[in-house]
């Protein structure tokens, strides 16, 4: 057995069973891929995957138990790497972010700067993604870790740990007809069309909760997940913006009155995460703390060696009734 065959049978379930996809995602040649996998199958002597003719079109019971034990195996093997490469020097190494536009654009700069001065032999790198694509690279270890706000609560594999909470703001061109209101009602709001985030993203699915329970039905005109383009197309009259209150710039954005709408959605909660059983290098805890200051490294270990979801979320909790808002 060898890891790159290990690599091989996980890329190609990461793919859909689609083996050219695989080989591309892998740099490798589709038939390369395709002999290693028959050489593993032979030298176990079970299939991993059911086929039809050439094509494999199903995972076998025994090949699910090896995916996982494979899965396992190349976590390790990177834990090894990550504890080599901390003793040979803890000061440089590679950080693997993965979030939406509004977090890399409006919370994860000052934290960045900070980081930076502080390593700045540890190379970054930031990807874009919708919050499922974030939660799905970090479980599948391709990044190190997921910071989002949306959908990271339907991965098991990872540590998820809550950082800020934040609400929205209304963004209108000034002298519009809500500026007159106060206090601000979800159904002024809800008289004209709106211009928001596309849902999936950015708290989106509280939004539309909170108009749900009102009984209102928004008139969404167009959606996006960047909170520049929203603006964009709020100064062109298109309609009325909802964001986060974070991405408002009383400098940039003086052409624009944002409304404080915090008192009509529930608040939103930003987590970072990591893979389960993930070594984390000394950077990494440093650089969570530094985003979430109440993080310290022995509590980010003490949630990560908890065993059950009960004792993760006593740890957790607590925490939520005493997060900053941003």
């Amino acid at each position: 057995m060898k890891l790159r065959q290990f690599n091989y049978i996980l890329e190609v379930a990461n793919q859909n069973l689609n083996v050219t996809a695989a080989a591309d995602a892998l740099y490798t040649s589709q038939p390369g891929v395709s002999k290693q996998i028959l050489l593993l199958e032979e030298e176990l002597g079970v299939n991993i995957f059911d086929r039809n003719g050439k094509h494999f079109v199903g995972i076998t019971s025994a090949g699910e138990a090896i995916l996982e034990r494979a899965k396992q195996i190349l976590q390790e093997v990177d834990n090894i790497k990550r504890i080599a490469a901390e003793s040979r020097d803890d000061r440089r190494g590679n950080l693997l972010l993965a979030t939406t536009h509004t977090q890399a654009r409006y919370a994860l700069p000052r934290t960045i700067q900070v980081f930076k001065a502080r390593y700045p032999d540890v190379t970054l790198h930031i990807h874009q993604g919708t919050p499922m694509q974030i939660a799905e690279w970090a479980a599948k270890g391709e990044v190190d870790f997921a910071i989002a706000t949306e959908a990271m609560e339907h991965f098991e594999s990872l540590v998820m740990m809550p950082c800020y909470h934040w609400n929205r703001c209304v963004l209108v061109p000034p002298g519009h007809p809500l500026t007159r209101l106060n206090p601000l009602t979800l159904t002024a709001v809800a008289e004209f069309p709106l211009v928001t985030y596309v849902f999936g993203f950015t708290g989106r699915s509280l939004l539309d909760k909170a108009f749900g329970e009102f009984g209102l039905k928004p008139n969404v005109v167009l959606t996006a997940v960047d909170a520049d383009v929203i603006k964009t197309y709020v100064r062109l009259g298109l309609g009325v913006g909802i964001i986060a209150k974070m991405a408002y710039d009383p400098v940039a954005d003086q052409d624009l009155v944002a409304l404080d709408a915090s008192h009509l959605f529930e608040p939103s909660t930003t987590r970072i995460g990591f893979r389960r059983g993930t070594v984390l290098r000394r950077y990494m805890y440093d650089f969570i703390h530094m985003f979430s200051p109440h993080l310290t490294t022995a509590l980010v270990d003490q949630i990560a060696s908890t065993q059950t979801h009960e004792g993760r979320e006593a740890l957790i909790n607590p925490l939520l009734h005493h997060l900053p808002y941003h």
